[in-house]
């Protein structure tokens, strides 16, 4: 028994170190097949196929970079910058790069003026990411001095920034563009996609730091947006700004507005609204400031619509400038309600109804020709429809039309009660009126042609009523709109403003609305100031004074020869009850 327990025992020895011989061997031979295969992938990826190396490298070193593209220029009639992009700094960070205790982050958040505390805050809450903003398009003085503390991670780099050369001047027509350059307000907001640039791209090699070493190829032009040229004229939109901002401090008023236009082409040469505001620095802006009063704001035209409702009563024959109207007693009576006169002005001609702003007169007239007469004139004219002129926020008016107009209705419509305009459309209409009957699209935009017209009046209904309107300043209601040495025409309006219960007792909105040179106009403007608080509100002592001053200067700087002969005339003290 005990030989064959050695033998057993033997038999199993030689089976374990056999199985333990094995057991090397097989983890010998899989670890020199490993290094054999990771030899192999080393030798190809070194010399046979090097290209992968290569590649991952530059997937990590090359990067693709924006080019910035600069906006279009917008610059008045005359090539006078009114919007421009400058270039500026943008200073941004990699988090992952910086330490939030760093002590020089103090000095960078004074350099940037920005919170110390928020900025490290800050760069932990975002220090997983590669990329903050810390401030966007500042002065380069400042991006350069924050750089130069040597902080790792910092950053800079070049956009563009709008400026605005007239500021507050041109606001409401040139508008304003966000941080990110796209338009928000006027005509940046209109035309925006005309200015706005296409960035382009490059390729460059970054360092791990993400510094670029070296420029490596154009991938893609930057497109710079296509530049813009206003109708407007700079040294008419500044005079405009000047009268219409003093009159409204001077009167204490709430606002106000003013519109020129060329009659020869439709032009808008000047737009002005107050209170107005600085697109350069609008961290004071008030919401309700932003509004193109000129475009947004409607109103009843009141009395400025009486050369309308005359020249009606030409067109339709049934009269003529020597028509005469009895206006006794000086009001007349609708039921309940009652037109009055300032005075019983007894009989009138048409001329006369002009310059004493009769309402007697002019109702009189409409119940003859009837509501739908006047409406479809004035909708000729332009009142109650767009403009065309391409501006966000138009509002388009009020004009009514009735199946059947009731008697009060055709009075009040007479005078300019019972329908809504905004300055422009009111313009406009004058417009008609002082290019002989022809009715342009009005533009912001620069006109190199004369653009096609309609014509929706004689020439000889129009030049009847431009000497109406003559009257009307030399002899009444307007007599404090003659600008000097040019003769003006035009029409004074005083109305009510509408306030939450209908028509305010004490409010007011004092128009005018001219031409000049009056025997051939060559500028319309229409001035409208809103409730007027230092006691004078009518048309003719608020708003015509701004038109004579304004006229006087923009004809002068147009170039149109004096009218010699009226050199003597200065402002015309306004009769007692004539002020329109």
């Amino acid at each position: 028994m005990s030989a064959r327990s050695e033998q057993t025992n033997s038999r199993v020895q030689r089976l374990a170190a056999g199985l333990k011989a094995w057991r090397f061997y097989s983890v010998l031979g899989v670890f020199l097949m490993v290094m054999l295969g990771i030899g192999w992938r080393l030798t190809d990826l070194l010399v046979v196929d090097n290209d992968f190396l290569r590649q991952q490298g530059d997937v990590r070193t090359i990067r693709t970079e924006s080019i910035d593209a600069h906006r279009g220029v917008v610059t008045d009639r005359h090539g006078e910058p009114l919007a421009v992009s400058t270039p500026v700094q943008t200073v941004w960070a990699n988090p992952s790069e910086i330490d939030p205790e760093h002590p020089k982050l103090a000095v960078l958040a004074r350099v940037l003026e920005l919170s110390e505390g928020e900025l490290r805050q800050r760069l932990r809450d975002y220090a997983s990411r590669e990329f903050i903003y810390l401030r966007r398009k500042v002065q380069p003085a400042m991006a350069k001095e924050a750089l130069a503390l040597g902080l790792g991670g910092i950053y800079a780099r070049q956009e563009y920034r709008r400026y605005y050369p007239a500021g507050e001047v041109t606001a409401h027509v040139v508008g304003f563009t966000n941080i990110d350059e796209d338009g928000q307000e006027g005509i940046e907001l209109a035309y925006n996609q005309w200015l706005e640039g296409e960035p382009g791209a490059k390729r460059v090699l970054k360092d791990r730091r993400g510094h670029i070493i070296k420029d490596l190829m154009l991938v893609r032009d930057a497109r710079p947006g296509k530049d813009l040229e206003l109708s407007i004229d700079l040294r008419l939109q500044y005079l405009a700004y000047r009268e219409l901002k003093a009159v409204v401090g001077a009167h204490k008023a709430r606002g106000g507005t003013l519109v020129m236009l060329d009659v020869s082409t439709g032009e808008v040469l000047a737009m002005v609204n107050q209170g107005s505001y600085n697109p350069n620095d609008r961290s004071q802006l008030a919401v309700e400031n932003l509004r193109n009063k000129a475009i947004t704001d409607l109103f009843e035209p009141g009395s400025t619509i009486k050369p309308l409702t005359i020249a009606a009563a030409l067109e339709s024959g049934e009269y003529s400038a020597n028509s005469t109207i009895d206006t006794s007693p000086g009001y007349r009576r609708f039921g309940r309600f009652t037109i009055r006169d300032h005075r019983n002005y007894g009989v009138m001609d048409l001329t006369k109804i002009i310059v004493k702003s009769s309402n007697v007169g002019v109702s009189k007239i409409a119940n003859d020709l009837g509501g739908d007469v006047l409406s479809n004139l004035f909708s000729r004219m332009g009142l109650g429809q767009a403009t065309g002129i391409g501006f966000p926020g138009e509002a388009v008016g009020v004009l009514p039309a009735r199946p059947k107009w009731r008697p009060v209705e055709e009075a009040t419509l007479s005078y300019g009660y019972g329908l809504s305009v905004n300055a422009l459309q009111l313009a406009q209409a004058y417009m008609v009126l002082a290019n002989g009957g022809i009715r342009y699209p009005v533009s912001l935009l620069k006109q190199e042609r004369r653009p096609q017209g309609q014509r929706v009046l004689s020439e000889k209904v129009t030049y009847e009523v431009r000497q109406m309107l003559k009257d009307a300043v030399a002899k009444g209601t307007g007599g404090r709109a003659q600008p000097g040495l040019y003769a003006a025409g035009g029409k004074t309006g005083t109305v009510h403003l509408v306030g939450a219960h209908g028509y305010e007792d004490s409010m007011y909105k004092a128009i005018f609305a001219g031409m000049a040179p009056i025997d051939d106009p060559k500028i319309v403007t229409v001035v409208a100031v809103d409730a007027p608080q230092s006691g004078e509100y009518y048309g003719g002592e608020v708003a015509a004074p701004v038109f004579a001053r304004v006229m006087g200067d923009a004809l002068r700087l147009l170039n149109v020869k004096p009218e010699l002969e009226v050199s003597g005339v200065g402002p015309v003290a306004v009769a007692s009850g004539d002020r329109g």
